[in-house]
This record gives structure tokens, C-alpha cells and sequence, in this order.
């Protein structure tokens, strides 16, 4: 008998620490698509912007502490109660533990304002990034998305988008446009790679 799409819906739990923008964007994307269904938002940050779009979206959200995250379960189990199948990482700070990542063997995406292997590891993150782009005087800069691994910024790339940058920008303009490539690519290679993830059942 052929399964239903019903059946093969894919569970996404999205991670954030912030505002939740990137969050929001995913939310929309797939709020009327059959099969896939954004199941969980985890934060770490009490008072983020992103858990009052889980309540207005009333979509359930986790909140996670330091200790259990890196030497407990890392919520593996909490996940798998709420039928995760894929997690996408959208302004997540932590480093993701060794005992998620095996959990969720390449079903873990990440997606960096730069393009790695450049301007990536501990301490890149937002503004930071911008900053050394601007400083080094590149050129251009852009999105990358990954899987997740154990080292920061490091797994296999999946996809880049470029963008320009000009001799006024500034590490806030280039923040813009970098928002704009994230909101414009991210929810696509999501989808697309939720899509793989139905058709290996």
C-alpha cells in the first residue's frame, strides 16, 4: 500500500538563540505545505525573541540549559518525543554535542553569514563576522549552509549564495543583505533536503 503524505511528514525542530528571524521565515515557508511541519523550536536563551514567535505560532518550544545540553542527553530524548526527524539551525550560538550529532546523523544543517571555510569557527557569529569581512576588504561575502559535525563551521557545505560587496558598505549594510540571501535560500534547500529525507523512507 502507498503511504500517504500524511504519513511521511517530516518533523522539523528548528534551534535559535535570538530574534528568531530566520525562525520566522522557515515558519511561513512551510505553514501550508503538506508533509512538512516545523514540530519544535529549542532555545537557550529565556526571553529570546524567538519563543514569543513559538507561542504566537503555537508551535511547542524547548528551553534548554548549559549542563544537560553538553553532559546529559542533549535532549535526544525530548526530541524524540515530539517525532524530530530533522533539525535546522537558525542563529544557534552553541556548539551542537557530539551525542545530538549522532542522534541525528546528517540531519543537522547550519547556515553561516559568510563563505566558508573563510570567516567561520568559535567566536564568528553575526556581527563579529561582518566585521572581519569588511576589515580585510573582500570583495564579497554570502551565506553558506552546511551539515553539522563536530567542529564549528566545519561540515559539508551544501549550498552558497554570494553577494557583492561595495567600498561604503558597512558591517550593518552588509548585514542586510546577508538577512536578505538567508531569507530567500534557506527555507528552499530545507525544503529540498526534507524532500531527500521523505524519499529514503
Amino acid at each position: 500500500m502507498q503511504s500517504t503524505w500524511k504519513e511521511q511528514t517530516v518533523n522539523i525542530a528548528i534551534f535559535a538563540s535570538g530574534a528568531g528571524s530566520n525562525a520566522q521565515k522557515l515558519i511561513d515557508h512551510f505553514r501550508q505545505q503538506a508533509g512538512i511541519k516545523i514540530a519544535l523550536i529549542v532555545c537557550n536563551k529565556p526571553g529570546a525573541g524567538v519563543l514569543t514567535i513559538a507561542q504566537k505560532e503555537n508551535i511547542p518550544a524547548l528551553l534548554i540549559e548549559k549542563e544537560q545540553f553538553f553532559r546529559g542527553n542533549a535532549y535526544v530524548d525530548e526530541l524524540k518525543q515530539h517525532n524530530v526527524d530533522f533539525i535546522v539551525l537558525a542563529g544557534f550560538l552553541w556548539k551542537v554535542p557530539v551525542a545530538l550529532i549522532q542522534a541525528f546523523q546528517q540531519r543537522i544543517i547550519n547556515i553561516h553569514p559568510a563563505l566558508l571555510p573563510n570567516y567561520g569557527g568559535k567566536g564568528m557569529y553575526g556581527t563579529f563576522v561582518h566585521e572581519a569581512v569588511i576589515a580585510a576588504k573582500e570583495k564579497e561575502s554570502g551565506i553558506s549552509i552546511h551539515y553539522v559535525d563536530e567542529l564549528y563551521d566545519h561540515g559539508k557545505l551544501i549550498f552558497q549564495a554570494r553577494c557583492t560587496i561595495d567600498e561604503n558598505d558597512t558591517a550593518a549594510s552588509l548585514a542586510q543583505k546577508i538577512h536578505a540571501l538567508e531569507h530567500e535560500h534557506y527555507p528552499l534547500v530545507v525544503e529540498k533536503l526534507a524532500h531527500e529525507l521523505q524519499n529514503r523512507r
